[in-house]
């Protein structure tokens, strides 16, 4: 019997290769669709979870009082790590680490920037990657030891055996090669090229040294694992009130968070996880499905569609025995088959458009064809199409009367058509959402862009401030030969680069201040000529000066004159750390971390030397090129900085990929917004196929009568219109709700206009109207004897 249905399946198939055609085009879209945004899907949900022991790991957070609110943050002490693993029970390894930065590393006079991470010898036990060469109980504990991925150290020593060779760091130290480490894994969020020992971290920065003990100063990532899960509620317990119980003074509180979240749930709200990543992988995964199934309800409508042309195929087997089970059988294979074939085309699909996808979500998303799971989805996604698209045809089409049929087909009632109508208005609505919240995405990424960031940023160009740089005043004298050459116009130097967050401290105090309240403050230092640099102003007082001795002054914004409630705040004292510190001027507030929300309170120190890490921020003179600027800058760092490549970063380029997540969730919503309405026209055409063969008689009679073709047009044409703004009737309030619910995240979000839901109407009754007028033109313009000759 299965072969026999194979047989007459693919017969039909092949003997309607127009209507097949349209079907598995829709159904590989459709699929091809869903499949694209489940790999990318899955990529997010496998971050964090390659290392054995994952399920059992977590990261400390900080959860600080700022004013009303709580801010948390993966930054914690130094101390922490050997307080939790000596001080609470039911955890079994802590590991303290810096974050990854780019150090420079050498090796036979070859120098690259990679990403490197400070830490102790439990964190290659805590993340147990694959060790290629050496022995990791050993790894890390000699302070001048290094430990190399894979690929640097094949950067670094090519086919070379790396064990025991030394490499430099920073120009300076001397580091052995103690171990090699496979790759880190793409999904893993700390990303680095090479290990270093804490001990090393410490030699390079003696402020840490200093303040490994003390429980007020946050520069470092630390991590546990317990030994058990069910130690859970105990530790985060005990984890809670460990500021206080170290440093009275103190009022932090400490949580832990999965390592296999931190990823996906990295937004907080009053030191609890509210979401983050996560919400954005619920919308595509919705998506996916939702356009897979608009590709079936495509197939259901363009099945029953061609109902005329079964419908005797149907009573001749019904008159000759065939049962109703059958029937549904037969019909179930050729829908099964064409999902199989639809599955096929999507593969190429799949394969032409990753490497496009891969550009827009820089990812490096592939097909394993080799993994097992991936094929049972696929089998399992391509049986759900192929069921879900037949269920409804094979039990419409099996239902006909043999004896009704035989004698001349009649439609056996309105309840078939209304079903196609509701399932057309269910696509639409689909669509129109997407095309409303593309809008107002594109809308609300304008509105942030376009949002006054209190500086010119154009034209501004950064270099870090590494290597022979840091110390001597030699950054003081590139900064005076780069002004000489005439490549830029102004230059000054900031602790912090102008696209990060400074440090912050809930240390200051001002006349006036609740003792009881805790207000973070942002702060940086800062070289002569910020202001003129950044083409930001003073709006009261002064910037440094060279003929000042500034050293006991700071300049804040106007947001922390708000917060300290300084009407006039020049010449005011505030309290940092003791030292009694004089307001000289404010200076107008400007985006520094995010432009989705307000700015913080920031004050600035003078760094008169220009000694110590941070960035040079120069202003390109206008009167040349680009490049020969960039020739010149290049060649005066160069100079004076031999060992380090000069890596220089455009303000605007920096604030530009703080747009990354809106920009791909606003083209995947245009792309895939696209091919949903693709296939909802394809499901109208199925329609007004339908409702054409229907009515070829009653309008071959109107055309006899007299009718005219604008008549037939228009009889045609309005019961689709009508569906249509019935979709979009019921859309826009779902649309308003989504797109609502999405905008509150953002501090400054654009207003919801009308204008989104013009574009949708106006959109989805053209788009309608030029497919359905296809198939209309063509009926009004047949011949009417054609359909009256046998009457």
């Amino acid at each position: 019997m299965f072969r026999l249905n194979l047989k007459i399946a693919l017969r039909n198939l092949w003997k309607n290769k127009g209507y097949t055609l349209i079907n598995v085009g829709g159904l590989a879209i459709g699929l091809a669709s869903c499949m694209i945004l489940l790999l990318y899907v899955a990529y997010e949900w496998s971050f964090d979870k390659q290392t054995s022991g994952y399920e059992r790991t977590y990261v400390i957070y900080n959860n600080q009082k700022n004013g009303d609110h709580t801010v948390s943050y993966p930054w914690t002490p130094g101390v922490m790590a050997d307080e939790l693993r000596t001080k609470i029970p039911g955890i079994s390894r802590a590991s303290k680490s810096t974050y990854p930065a780019e150090h420079l590393i050498s090796y036979n006079h070859q120098n690259f920037k990679k990403k490197a991470v400070f830490t102790d010898t439990t964190f290659l036990k805590i993340f147990d990657y694959k060790v290629l060469q050496g022995n990791r109980d050993q790894m890390l504990k000699n302070p001048n030891s290094v430990v190399l991925t894979q690929r640097m150290a094949k950067i670094l020593f090519g086919s070379e055996n790396p064990i025991n060779k030394t490499v430099k760091m920073g120009g300076k130290e001397d580091l052995i090669v103690e171990g090699v480490i496979e790759d880190v894994p793409v999904t893993s969020s700390i990303q680095f090229d090479y290990l270093g020992s804490w001990a090393m971290f410490l030699k390079e920065n003696p402020w840490a040294k200093g303040a490994e003990k003390d429980w007020g100063n946050n520069y470092c990532l630390t991590v546990l694992q317990l030994q058990d899960n069910s130690f859970f509620e105990k530790v985060s317990a005990e984890i809670k009130g460990i500021y206080q119980r170290n440093q009275k003074e103190n009022r932090n509180m400490a949580s832990i968070h999965p390592i296999s979240k931190w990823h996906l749930y990295d937004k907080f709200e009053n030191g609890k996880s509210v979401g983050g990543k996560i919400d954005t992988l619920r919308i595509f995964l919705l998506l996916a499905f939702c356009i897979l199934l608009i590709a079936c309800i495509n197939f259901m409508n363009l099945s029953t569609a061609r109902s005329e042309k079964r419908a005797k195929e149907v009573g001749v087997r019904k008159a000759i025995g065939a049962a109703r089970k059958t029937l549904i059988a037969q019909f179930m294979m050729e829908s099964i088959l064409l999902a199989f074939f639809g599955m096929v085309v999507a593969f190429m699909l799949m394969e032409v458009s990753l490497p496009y996808f891969n550009g827009i979500l820089n990812t490096n998303l592939t097909i394993n064809y080799k993994d097992w799971e991936f094929w049972l989805v696929l089998i399992g996604l391509t049986l759900f199409t192929g069921l879900v698209a037949g269920s409804y045809p094979a039990f419409y089409l099996s239902s006909f009367n043999p004896v009704r049929v035989l004698k001349g087909f009649n439609l056996p009632g309105n309840s078939s058509l209304s079903i196609r109508k509701v399932l057309v208005v269910f696509q639409f609505v689909f669509a129109v959402c997407l095309i409303i919240c593309t809008v107002v995405i594109y809308q609300q990424l304008n509105f942030v862009k376009n949002k006054p960031v209190g500086y010119n940023r154009a034209g501004l160009v950064e270099i870090p401030v590494e290597g022979r740089l840091l110390s001597g005043g030699k950054m003081k004298l590139l900064r005076e030969q780069l002004l000489k050459s005439g490549a830029v116009t102004n230059a000054s130097i900031f602790s912090t680069s102008l696209s990060r967050g400074g440090n912050n401290t809930s240390g200051v105090s001002w006349p006036g201040k609740n003792p009881k309240v805790d207000v973070l403050v942002n702060f940086r230092f800062a070289h002569y000529d910020f202001a003129a640099t950044l083409g930001t102003k003073m709006v009261m007082g002064r910037e440094f000066l060279p003929q000042h001795a500034d050293s006991g002054n700071v300049i804040i914004n106007e947001t922390a004159a708000k917060v300290m409630s300084l009407s006039n705040p020049v010449g005011k004292v505030i309290t940092w750390g003791g030292d009694k510190l004089t307001v000289i001027g404010v200076v107008k507030d400007f985006v520094m971390e995010t432009p989705y929300q307000t700015v913080t309170p920031m004050i600035m120190m003078v760094n008169s030397t220009g000694d110590g890490e941070g960035v040079l921020v120069m202003r390109l003179n206008p009167s040349q090129s680009i490049s020969t600027s960039m020739q010149q800058i290049t060649a005066l760092v160069k100079e004076m900085n031999p060992d380090f490549p000069v890596d220089a970063t455009f303000l605007s380029d920096s604030f530009e990929a703080k747009f990354q997540n809106e920009k791909v969730l606003g083209i995947l919503a245009n792309w895939f917004g696209g091919f949903s309405v693709f296939i909802s026209c394809l499901g109208l055409l199925g329609l007004s196929l339908f409702m054409a063969e229907q009515r070829k008689k009653e309008i071959s009679i109107r055309k006899v009568l007299g009718a005219s073709m604008m008549n037939i047009l228009t009889l045609l044409n309005k019961d689709f219109i009508k569906l249509v703004a019935i979709a979009n009737l019921i859309a826009f309030p779902l649309a308003y709700i989504m797109i609502n619910q999405w905008l509150s995240a953002f501090e400054f979000r654009v207003s919801i206009s009308f204008i989104p839901f013009a574009i949708a109407i106006g959109l989805s009754l053209l788009i309608a109207l030029l497919t359905v007028s296809a198939q209309s033109v063509k009926v009004a313009k047949s011949n009417p004897i054609d359909a009256l000759k046998y009457e």
